[in-house]
């Protein structure tokens, strides 16, 4: 089987990757709104926080509208809780303004509703139960809703840089194709139909509603219970006047969304399926012409002894933990266990063999003793099997730094053209202000390459 060309040429350095430049980008006064998009888990939410924060104090009025972030998260901005008003963030430093809000799915489907019917209709929909349905979990609502809202805060033209967390999903490709398939169930022709006989009344309404949907009505009934059926259709006939502006302001965002001056972020963490995942949302940004910045890769590991590869790394664990293949006193292979070495102990003088049956004996016996078993009670580990340890888990580090090179460059060969940022790893979590500048430093500055991986320096004999 030959070797993928797009890997080697990777693997050999021929795909430079292009640096993801983050303050001129918040810093543009006609950069209006920053997407933040990927798979969920792969730190979309504080990376959202963090770009905001950083614009803030770089003098920009922004506001975050994040999607159900953890508690402490909110907290780390100085707020208890996150709700569908935008709140003030205090703590901020420089001339600028941060304001950071949760999408309330249910809530601002409400606000739709109230904003395009009058008091009484807008009553009799809210209190129906298929539409409390339908606004608290029908597939699609939660990504409709973030791009309702966002068109919501663009239109009010109050602050100057919006960041968007995109809803948690296991497909990053949710966010632009869940919003369509509400909108055109909304505008659909069963909701038309459905709302046939109220738009017709009276008597030819009631004809046509007996003659045209008694099939129907009695197929869905038996289906759907009647009980449901019945608040479909008067919800239906209560959105009368709602439903036309669905899919026009899905419409209208979408097209916000192509517009210049949005900007979207891919987020992803150095694993295959986060970055194939990434690979599949960067490709439809460029099929529906959505201006793509970069990708931030996050929680990317990094060694402060990258010149110590894994293999020494495990060879000189196993010299410390097998004292047969290297004596630690003087250096000579297999000295202890030599025939003329246990000879020579006939020979020791009496008071000798004394002093070193006292120090075997001795509970110190473990520091000068590497073949002791310091899992045993009371055993305390040497200092050669504590730094075989130490070495075992830079061999893991590094291992792992191999791998997230070689998942990060098949990316860039596939992808050349995209600018990529990288944030480290993080030993916690973010928890203050001071994390998310942390977060913030990390995404503006350009990280130094990983070190080359010994074995793919050089090419390989079937490439």
């Amino acid at each position: 089987m030959s070797p993928d060309p797009h890997d080697t040429a990777s693997r050999h350095g021929l795909y430079p990757t292009r640096v993801l430049e983050v303050d001129p980008l918040i810093d543009d006064p006609n950069t209006r709104i920053v997407v933040c998009c990927g798979a969920g888990g792969v730190g979309k939410t504080t990376t959202a926080a963090a770009l905001g924060l950083r614009a803030a104090e770089r003098g920009r009025k922004v506001v975050v509208l994040t999607i159900d972030p953890a508690r402490r998260l909110a907290q780390s901005m100085g707020i208890d809780s996150l709700d569908n008003v935008p709140r003030r963030v205090k703590g901020v430093d420089g001339g600028g303004e941060l304001h950071a809000m949760m999408l309330d799915m249910k809530r601002t489907f409400d606000e739709i509703v109230e904003a395009h019917a009058d008091g009484e209709r807008a009553a009799a929909i809210l209190a129906n139960p298929f539409y409390q349905s339908l606004s608290a979990g029908f597939a699609g609502t939660q990504e409709y809703m973030a791009m309702e809202k966002l068109g919501q805060l663009r239109s009010r033209d109050e602050w100057d840089l919006i960041v968007v967390d995109t809803p948690p999903s296991r497909s990053a490709l949710d966010f632009l194709d869940a919003p369509k398939r509400l909108g055109s169930f909304l505008d659909g022709r069963l909701i038309r139909l459905l709302t046939a006989p109220a738009k017709l009344g009276g008597r030819a309404g009631m004809k046509f509603l007996n003659v045209g949907m008694s099939m129907m009505t009695g197929t869905l009934g038996k289906l759907l219970g009647g009980q449901l059926l019945k608040d479909v259709q008067t919800f239906v006939a209560a959105m009368d006047t709602t439903f036309g502006g669905f899919r026009t302001r899905a419409d209208a965002t979408y097209q916000l969304l192509q517009a210049p001056g949005t900007a979207f972020l891919v987020v992803a963490a150095p694993e295959r399926d986060a970055l194939r995942e990434a690979a599949y949302f960067v490709e439809r940004l460029a099929a529906e012409n959505m201006p793509l910045a970069g990708l931030v890769l996050n929680r990317v590991h990094g060694s402060g002894a990258a010149q110590l590869s894994a293999e020494r790394a495990l060879a000189a664990a196993e010299n410390l933990e097998e004292p047969r293949i290297v004596d630690q006193e003087d250096g000579k292979a297999g000295l202890r266990n030599s025939p003329d070495t246990h000879d020579s102990s006939d020979d020791t003088p009496a008071h000798e063999a004394d002093v070193e049956e006292h120090v075997e004996g001795s509970p110190t016996a473990t520091d000068s003793d590497p073949t002791a078993d310091p899992s045993e009670p009371g055993v305390e580990p040497t200092v050669q099997q504590l730094t075989a340890g130490l070495l075992r888990l830079h061999a893991d580090r590094m291992q792992l730094l191999s791998r997230e090179q070689r998942t990060r460059d098949r990316f860039t060969a596939r992808h050349p053209e995209v600018a990529v940022t990288e944030v480290a790893a993080l030993p916690g979590d973010v928890h203050d202000l001071a994390g998310l500048r942390n977060i913030g430093d990390r995404l503006a500055t350009e990280r130094p390459e990983l070190p080359a991986i010994p074995e793919l320096s050089k090419p390989s004999g079937d490439a």
